[in-house]
């Protein structure tokens, strides 16, 4: 039984936000993968990045495996666990999958770019990360939820979702 849920998306979204809350609410565990890595590793996302994106991807793939050792969890992902395919097949293996979709003049409002490595050279780099990322975001998603009203909305709308998915067994 997939009785996870994971949330995907791009940096920005809300993944975290929604994910704590609905975790709280639904009396599950919570994890935020890029703050899963830095407790594992004792290092920031950034600092990782220094040794290249291929270095932290790794550890990403590792982590996607170790959290798929839990049942009846929420994941937050980073907003690249996209760009391997392996990630997907091993998250879709153990939960199901939620593209929080937010759009990007929003995560443009107030994205803070300065902890966010692959953000660091400005906004125009999120625009080109929405580019080249939008086709599998959707592509991967099982289930997809427009993050464009108040929060309370948006929950709602995930647990809608989640009560009608027959893949997970939560609420």
């Amino acid at each position: 039984m997939k009785n996870n849920i994971i949330i995907i998306g791009m940096p920005g979204s809300g993944k975290t936000t929604f994910g704590k809350i609905l975790a709280e609410e639904l009396n599950i565990k919570f994890f935020d993968m890029d703050e899963y890595i830095q407790e594992k590793t004792g290092k920031t996302t950034m600092q990782l990045f220094e040794n290249g994106e291929e270095y932290f991807r790794d550890i990403e793939t590792e982590t996607c495996k170790e959290l798929m050792g839990y049942n009846d969890i929420l994941i937050s992902t980073g907003g690249g666990v996209i760009k391997r395919k392996i990630n997907i097949d091993i998250l879709k293996n153990g939960g199901t999958i939620i593209f929080l979709d937010r759009p990007v003049d929003k995560i443009l409002e107030d994205v803070d770019v300065s902890y966010r490595p692959l953000l660091k050279d400005g906004k125009e780099k999120l625009l080109k990360l929405y580019d080249e990322r939008i086709e599998l975001y959707n592509e991967y998603a099982e289930e997809k939820v427009i993050n464009d009203s108040d929060i309370s909305v948006v929950i709602d709308r995930i647990k809608e979702i989640i009560k009608n998915n027959e893949n997970v067994n939560i609420m």
